[in-house]
């Protein structure tokens, strides 16, 4: 059985947006499901610092790898985000058990798990810009994606 919804970084290496993307969490009151290995200690003083005093109140769960995550978890609605992605994260009907997928700021996703979710975008207008920081672009995603839970 899936629990959900959730904001599923895997191998993320800056601990400001971890905490940052923390603070989002607690404030939807959805998961946080860290996947390493992790680029940082969890209890770095910028992750602490980035998540202020809300870490108490962030539903935080932390996998090995991919592999321990798919098994632990088992989520049955996987949604990957890469700036190449066919679906306008606009355009998705999203379920409520909803698990957004990002990857690290660095390299984004292995093919292995953008092949096994929806693979969504957040569109950009302008040309010059690649994508976006992480921890941005997962909360603009989860405050369009969990609308329904608010």
């Amino acid at each position: 059985m899936s629990a959900g919804p959730a904001i599923v970084l895997v191998e993320p290496l800056i601990p400001g947006n971890t905490g940052t993307i923390a603070r989002t969490c607690a404030a939807l009151q959805v998961d946080l499901c860290l996947v390493g290995p992790l680029g940082f200690d969890i209890a770095d003083k910028a992750v602490k610092r980035a998540g202020l005093d809300y870490w108490p109140h962030v539903p935080l769960q932390i996998y090995d790898d991919w592999d321990d995550f798919v098994a632990r978890r088992a989520p049955e609605a996987l949604f990957a985000f890469e700036e190449w992605g066919e679906a306008s994260v606009y355009d998705v009907a999203w379920p409520t058990d909803a698990h957004l997928v990002f990857g690290s700021e660095t390299v984004g996703l292995p093919r292995r798990i953008t092949g096994e979710a929806t693979v969504v975008r957040l569109p950009m207008r302008s040309p010059h810009v690649r994508s976006l920081n992480l921890a941005n672009a997962a909360t603009a995603a989860a405050y369009i994606a969990f609308r329904a839970l608010l």
